[in-house]
């Protein structure tokens, strides 16, 4: 969605409007293009710029952007648009936007780029009307609007440019400057889908999947992300593999779901990383290889996965793959921790309490467990109500101790349901009604 796109195809349309002379030399340097033949096009059509030809000029520019029969050269490239966009040439005036984008052969100015942008996207130029929407869903020249983002996309979308109708399918599926509606998100992803946009057919994978804007259809979200997945999209091979792993849609087939998490591992995508160190971790569709999961595992870790630093400290905590090392497993459960990784908080309180890789530290293993444990992890429940009735890191209190395991029991977690009965039994009254009280009343735990 973020990325501006060129128009770099030669012009080839308009020319019977020009007198028989010129359309014969614009004819014969086109002729020569399209065979490879590039010093002649270059010769044809040179003359022809210089006497003001536009299509010529901007030809000239896309045959130096390109480097074809001349040495790659943005400034010359720039210059030949911007001989044309002044002229009033879109395809001119939407590259020469591009280059102010991109900062190639002149100094990025995004307030340049909006302008040139505008002057093509006015004239029904489909590139620039996408590359203004892109403009304004990003902030860069102009203020942030969704809005008018989707007006460009709108416009760029309804002439049928793929690119554009996948960002406003993105905009109908995130609420963003229309309300949110998936069926509207999955009409434009399709339109781009089909056309082989490969984002779009990841995102219409999605759709199926989940059951957002069509009725849930594995084998349709199959479809979808293979099609994406053999265009080398990443996002779309990680979820492929996960249809495989799970066997949702397709019969399940660990080796065929590490196949598609490899590929996408292998372009540095952290789920793919993530997902290849489990297959790797439980010797699924792989010999099991605890050295080959820390690796993988790392790998997304370092670009912050919180499922892959979670497992990364189990990997130290437990001395698999690596040697057994607390400070290490505390280093990692804390990234994913900081997060709000609910796992990782709850291990990190476990740390603490223990003095495994830290000082030992009632009220930072209470902090961390009461961070789990709004967040429902049983576990951690039943530690923080273990540490109200032991008065570790806080008062003693069989109130809140009492409300923290039951909430744990309420899960089925086995040893709340033991100690609720012995804490009762150890409750005055008072303290008995009164936690009753509140969890009738719904007492919000924090």
């Amino acid at each position: 969605m973020t990325k501006p796109w060129l128009n770099l195809s030669i012009v080839v349309g308009l020319v019977f409007m020009l007198a028989p002379p010129v359309l014969a030399d614009f004819q014969a340097g086109l002729d020569a293009y399209n065979r490879g033949d590039y010093d002649t096009a270059l010769k044809e059509w040179r003359p022809l710029a210089e006497q003001g030809l536009a299509v010529a000029q901007y030809n000239l520019g896309v045959v130096y952007y390109e480097g074809q029969g001349v040495p790659q050269d943005y400034q010359e490239a720039i210059r030949w648009f911007r001989r044309a966009a002044e002229q009033g040439d879109a395809k001119g005036q939407s590259n020469l936007g591009v280059m102010y984008h991109q900062g190639q052969g002149v100094s990025q100015d995004y307030q340049e780029a909006v302008r040139w942008y505008r002057l093509a996207g006015e004239q029904g130029d489909a590139v620039a009307q996408y590359n203004l929407g892109l403009m304004y869903d990003q902030g860069k020249g102009v203020p942030q609007d969704y809005q008018q983002a989707v007006r460009w996309y709108r416009l760029a979308g309804e002439q049928g440019y793929a690119k554009a109708q996948h960002n406003l399918g993105l905009m109908y599926d995130e609420g963003k400057g229309v309300p949110q509606d998936y069926q509207e998100a999955v009409k434009w992803y399709r339109l781009a889908a089909e056309q082989g946009q490969a984002s779009a057919q990841g995102n219409l994978g999605n759709r199926y999947a989940n059951g957002q804007g069509v009725p849930q259809d594995y084998q349709e979200a199959v479809k979808w992300y293979r099609l994406a997945a053999e265009q080398g999209q990443a996002s779309a091979q990680t979820n492929l593999g996960s249809m495989y792993y799970q066997g949702e849609g397709v019969p399940q087939d660990y080796q065929e779901a590490g196949k598609w998490f490899r590929l996408a591992a292998d372009q540095g995508n952290a789920v793919g990383q993530y997902n290849l160190g489990v297959m790797y971790d439980k010797g699924r569709g792989v010999p099991q290889d605890y050295q080959e999961a820390v690796r993988w595992y790392r790998l997304a870790a370092e670009q912050g996965d919180t499922e892959a630093q979670y497992n990364l400290g189990l990997m130290y905590g437990n001395g698999h793959g690596v040697p057994q090392d607390y400070q290490e497993a505390v280093r990692w459960f804390r990234l994913a921790a900081e997060q709000g990784y609910a796992s990782a908080q709850y291990n990190l309180g476990v740390m603490y309490d223990e003095g495994q890789g830290v000082p030992q530290d009632d009220q930072e293993a209470a902090r961390w467990f009461r961070l789990a444990a709004t967040q429902g992890s049983a576990k951690a429940q039943f530690n923080l109500g273990g540490m109200y009735y032991e008065g570790k890191g806080f008062p003693k209190d069989y109130v809140l101790a009492h409300l923290w395991v039951r909430r744990a029991a309420e899960q089925g977690f086995p040893k709340a349901v033991t100690f609720r009965e012995t804490l009762e039994g150890v409750m005055i009254p008072e303290d008995l009604s009164e936690a009753q009280r509140l969890e009738a009343k719904g007492f919000r735990l924090r």
